[in-house]
């Protein structure tokens, strides 16, 4: 993820991105999987990070996108958004951008969507 960040930083991201890795960093400290430092690296890595990207901010149109792809693909809700802001991100055409997915079912969504995907995938269901 590191080498893909390198090599284009220009970030877009969905607004509720933040949200769900605190949700994962906070899931490792629950159970005791991060130490306290660590938890607090990842929490600073991603203060940083989120810093640095624009975020694609909700919208009804955004939403309907979302509605459809839970029809469509097997995807949970919050990857269902991340799909639609992809798709925003786009301009409605997913083959002008990469989209980095570290997810199985969410990756195979955007691929059929039309996007390239990038990054190593590892489903985290």
């Amino acid at each position: 993820m590191r080498t893909l960040y390198r090599a284009d930083a220009g970030v877009l991201a969905w607004w509720g991105t933040r949200v769900e890795c605190e949700s994962a960093i906070a899931r490792l400290e629950r159970e005791r999987r991060l130490r306290p430092r660590s938890v607090a690296a990842a929490r600073g890595r991603l203060a940083r990070f989120a810093a640095t990207w624009q975020e694609v901010q909700p919208s009804e149109l955004l939403r309907e996108s979302a509605l459809r792809f839970l029809r469509v693909h097997e995807l949970r809700a919050a990857d269902a958004l991340q799909l639609a802001a992809g798709v925003a991100a786009a301009e409605g055409q997913p083959t002008t951008l990469a989209f980095v997915c570290l997810d199985d079912r969410l990756a195979e969504a955007a691929e059929r969507e039309g996007f390239a995907v990038a990054g190593m995938r590892a489903t985290t269901r």
